[in-house]
């Protein structure tokens, strides 16, 4: 399978992770891709640099002014007297409080839902190449291929289109899902990451020719904590194209390709005329931030009942963190979705 990569990841090296209230290295690190990257390589895979798509596609997805942010907030916060090596908000607005204000710090709160996605100097040129990875894989698939993988960090599913959150800045599945659309009538978007995908399901909440399903940890007892559950089904045109399957934390194998067939019944009925799937492998039961008990050899199924769509597919790099097996792992999805 054709792999779009960019080295350019390695700029982004932010240090800063509020965990439990102590702050530690972030895991959301420059080696997990280094270690898919090589991996997939020695396997043989096609590895290929995006191209520069600028802007377009991703504004076809993110606001103006959170681009703008993006692309300037680093040197605007190191301006300000006393400011750290990483921009990380102090203040977020709450349910009470709505409205954007100019300054630096306030800004910060306005367009970062957590402190977990520190911007660095280096941020806006990761972020970007990893959204032209998505792109470029897209590309790929509209320009006749069966499937193809974008290994992107940062990620992207919890990127609202006008909000970081969660190690993400740029929504790469929702570009991906927006740039297909240039051709296909229908898309869909399967994510299979343990937490559940609130940025993309914010992005399409209100359109019904992207169908939203993702199969997480329930978010009563799991981050992203205020979205992902059940009842959310979208709204106006979207209503019934949003399709959230929480599982208890410890589900197993079986529990999670059971909801995976689930998510996959519904894509049938809605029929796409191609898929995007968020991968994101911190399901596995190594993984230091997920909350499912799912085996290595569970992944080589998963891609053949996902390839069994037989409709063009870009996959999408999520999570998956801090485990020697995560390579192991992509290249067991891989391998089952090239198997089908």
């Amino acid at each position: 399978m054709r792999v779009v990569y960019s080295e350019k990841h390695e700029r982004h090296q932010p240090r800063v992770f509020v965990y439990r209230g102590q702050i530690v290295d972030t895991p959301e690190n420059a080696v997990r891709a280094t270690m898919i990257a090589a991996a997939l390589g020695g396997a043989g895979h096609e590895i290929v640099a995006p191209a520069d798509f600028g802007l377009a596609p991703i504004r076809a997805v993110h606001a103006a002014d959170y681009l703008e942010f993006l692309e300037t907030i680093h040197a605007r916060w190191a301006a300000l007297p006393g400011a750290g090596p990483e921009v990380v908000a102090n203040v977020h607005p709450n349910r009470n409080m709505g409205r954007r204000p100019e300054g630096v710090v306030g800004l910060v709160g306005w367009h970062t839902a957590d402190t977990a996605c520190p911007i660095v100097e280096g941020t806006w040129e990761a972020a970007l190449a990893s959204a032209h990875a998505a792109i470029h894989a897209a590309e790929l698939v509209l320009e006749g291929a069966n499937a193809a993988y974008a290994l992107c960090r940062p990620p992207g599913h919890h990127a609202y289109a006008d909000m970081a959150g969660g190690f993400c800045y740029l929504n790469n599945t929702a570009i991906a899902a927006q740039h297909l659309r240039r051709r296909f009538d229908r898309v869909a978007i399967l994510d299979i990451d343990v937490h559940h995908g609130n940025g993309t399901q914010g992005i399409f909440w209100t359109r019904g020719d992207v169908l939203t399903v993702s199969v997480h940890a329930d978010p009563a007892g799991f981050y992203p904590w205020y979205a992902g559950y059940p009842d959310e089904r979208g709204a106006g045109d979207g209503l019934g194209f949003n399709l959230n399957l929480p599982l208890a934390q410890g589900s197993d194998d079986s529990a999670f390709l059971d909801a995976v067939m689930r998510g996959l019944g519904a894509m049938r009925d809605f029929a796409p005329a191609a898929l995007v799937v968020a991968a994101g492998f911190d399901t596995h039961e190594r993984d230091p931030l997920g909350a499912f008990k799912v085996t290595t050899p569970a992944y080589r199924e998963l891609g053949r009942r996902i390839a069994a769509l037989e409709i063009p597919t870009v996959i999408v790099q999520e999570g998956g963190y801090g485990t020697a097996e995560l390579p192991e792992n992509v290249l067991a999805f891989l391998a089952g979705f090239e198997t089908r």
